[in-house]
């Protein structure tokens, strides 16, 4: 096996520029991976997104990188028409968005053009393409990069809607998804899940799947206190995530609606920042004197670094939270559920702290607005953990001692 690989990766969005969770897990993995093996990344462009930009933002990583074009939308008509196709399917509407002619004729020219030693896969979803060799060789193995655990995520939200339509909708899709996802994890030549929680998870729906654990990361150089930052304000309270990624909305409904009353009643200088792309209608709502409602912004580390708190106060979701780790790379104390934390590898305590009843979670973030040096040495520990375990160069040693056991694996199966 050769020393520096030659990858084909595949995303079901555009990594770069990365603007939330899901793009910067991505976008992390390949600007470390890229440092040391050779990548071409392939990607879907939805309307969302400015493909030219995205062009231009992937080639710092793969000059070959193409976006390609798909009619599908996350959201409006066009979505509300695939999910109308999907619920008289047996396809999950997951599968129908993600299905592209275009995406695999580009997957196609790519591979007659360069035979690959491995092909990385972005969720699920998009294992329902083809990856052949050029020439009629045996064609390269193909690992599966999970994020989180698709359909039990839709289970959840199925549980939590309260609508009659979206709760029967809900019911049948994740139910078809976990029937593709569970088959996705048994082609594939190896799993990355982001926690042990998730490892368990693909293990008991297939049994002797290949997985390893390689956990979110934060960019250690980028997240870090500097000196042009804003000083700590000692009393701003941050959420900041995507609006697109339903716990993010659950979970901030939960904390403005059960705690935050809680915390304004005891600290009368308490203030909450949300930031976040897209913020619905029920979370605009609150904003007031003492709730900002940002939206977007383009650099988040000076709403960081002038942050009292970071919370994650998330009720349902999956894999590991990069809003805490990108936090903690700053040296900001954070409060989170347990949930919330999941798959961080942190001492509650010394590193962050960790409350579910609306109560406790008050209790903590009044604690850390009370005691700026005890909160001011929890944002040190939390520096040291990312800068220690959390960076993406180590996570993307992890991904690419599962490529390099899936392609031995697939020598000896040859032999």
């Amino acid at each position: 096996m050769r020393d520096r690989l030659n990858i084909l990766w595949v995303t079901p969005m555009p990594p770069s520029p990365p603007r939330f969770g899901g793009q910067a897990r991505m976008h992390g993995l390949l600007t470390a991976t890229a440092a040391s093996h050779d990548v071409t990344a392939i990607a879907l462009c939805e309307p969302a997104f400015d493909r030219a930009a995205s062009e231009v933002a992937m080639r710092a990583y793969s000059p070959a990188a193409r976006a390609v074009a798909s009619p599908n939308h996350s959201e409006g008509p066009r979505k509300r028409a695939l999910q109308l196709r999907s619920l008289l399917s047996l396809r999950s509407y997951e599968d129908i968005r993600y299905a592209v002619p275009a995406l695999q004729a580009a997957i196609d020219e790519a591979c007659a053009r360069t035979r690959f030693d491995v092909v990385n896969v972005e969720f699920p979803y998009l294992m329902r393409y083809a990856f052949r060799a050029p020439g009629g060789a045996p064609p390269p193995p193909v690992v599966l990069d999970t994020h989180e655990i698709e359909y039990d995520i839709l289970r959840q939200f199925a549980a939590s809607q309260s609508g009659a339509f979206r709760k029967v909708y809900n019911a049948f899709n994740w139910r078809k998804l976990r029937g593709e996802e569970r088959g996705a994890f048994r082609t594939a030549a190896g799993v990355a899940v982001c926690s042990v929680d998730d490892e368990r998870r693909v293990q008991a729906d297939a049994p002797g799947a290949r997985t390893v654990v390689v956990p979110n990361g934060a960019n250690v150089e980028y997240f870090r206190p500097r000196p042009e930052d804003p000083p700590c304000d000692g009393k701003t309270i941050l959420f900041f995530g995507t609006f697109g990624y339903y716990p993010n909305v659950d979970g901030v409904l939960f904390f403005l609606k059960e705690i935050w009353p809680r915390i304004a009643a005891s600290s009368a200088d308490a203030r909450l920042k949300i930031v976040g792309l897209r913020p619905p209608p029920e979370i605009k709502a609150f904003e007031g004197p003492r709730v900002e409602v940002a939206g977007f912004v383009e650099d988040l580390r000076p709403h960081l670094a002038s942050a009292a708190v970071l919370i994650a106060p998330l009720r349902m979701g999956g894999g590991t939270r990069l809003k805490i780790l990108e936090g903690m790379s700053m040296a900001r104390p954070c409060v989170s559920t347990t949930l919330g934390a999941e798959g961080i590898e942190a001492t509650p305590g010394r590193d962050l702290l960790l409350a579910d009843a609306p109560d406790a979670f008050a209790d903590a973030v009044l604690r850390l607005l009370r005691e700026p040096d005890v909160a001011a040495e929890m944002g040190r520990a939390g520096r040291r953990l990312a800068e220690e375990r959390y960076s993406w160069r180590a996570a993307s040693e992890r991904l690419v001692g599962l490529f390099r056991s899936a392609i031995e694996a697939g020598v000896r199966r040859a032999a």
